[in-house]
């Protein structure tokens, strides 16, 4: 495949995250001004940082008086998961030179590691994570400036429901990729039974779903096994672990 076809199926296979960044970041931008930033801090927020769930939590500590050093310890734990997913990805690239795997590495989001996990090394490079970018970072940019210079404009109740959008994105991508593997959906059940039940004991929700996630990830690496080597499994629990060319080829 020519590295023009590996751009543009990038591009092609990101569309449906566009339309789910382009709400969120017109909430993100709305939720910014309300907490006292400027157009331009708003705007260069999301050039310089692109993380929704890390600048939507910043935007507010910012609104609460947060100190500084707070705000950045706060979003430094939200984005370790960064490193886990940024090295799942390189290791598809090995073959891939430095600046493009550190040009690969700043498009790393959650959705586009959930189109990622699942393709076969072969089939993932450094073209097509620069289509994921294109689309993922140039919308994120372009929602917060329509939210920025429309905040006046939008009605409250507008955008706080602009906020489950991104919610309902990651869902739609999470839901293919482990609708043949009976344990990774119990997996991500218990992660939300174990988030649920710390919020309901009293931690706050934003470190409740930092200790759910490294807790239940701990967890699977012991429980999950991988579906790209062979397994010596009998009955029902045969067709829960398809290889990824399966995966990929329905």
């Amino acid at each position: 495949m020519t590295r023009r076809k590996q751009f543009l199926l990038g591009m092609k296979r990101s569309i449906p995250v566009m339309f789910g960044f382009i709400p969120v970041s017109i909430a993100f931008a709305v939720l910014a001004g309300e907490a006292g930033l400027s157009t331009l801090e708003t705007i260069l927020m999301s050039v310089f940082v692109f993380a929704g769930a890390s600048q939507i939590m910043a935007i507010e500590l910012i609104s609460l008086g947060s100190a500084f050093f707070e705000i950045v310890f706060a979003t430094f734990i939200v984005n370790l998961r960064h490193f886990i997913m940024g090295t799942c990805i390189m290791r598809k690239m090995k073959k891939t030179k430095l600046h493009e795997k550190l040009i690969c590495s700043f498009g790393v989001t959650d959705e586009a590691f959930a189109l990622t996990a699942t393709m076969p090394e072969r089939e993932l490079s450094p073209w097509f994570m620069y289509g994921v970018i294109v689309v993922t970072y140039g919308s994120w940019v372009g929602g917060t400036v329509i939210g920025a210079f429309a905040s006046n404009i939008l009605p409250a109740q507008l955008s706080n429901a602009l906020g489950i959008a991104l919610y309902a994105l990651f869902i739609s991508i999470l839901v293919p990729s482990i609708r043949k593997n009976l344990r990774l959906i119990l997996l991500v059940i218990l992660t939300a039974i174990v988030n649920s039940i710390l919020v309901w004991i009293g931690l706050k929700s934003s470190w409740s779903i930092i200790i759910s996630c490294i807790v239940c990830a701990l967890f699977g690496v012991w429980f999950i096994k991988d579906p790209s080597e062979p397994a010596s499994i009998d009955g029902d629990d045969a067709d829960t672990f398809p290889k990824a060319s399966e995966e990929v080829s329905q």
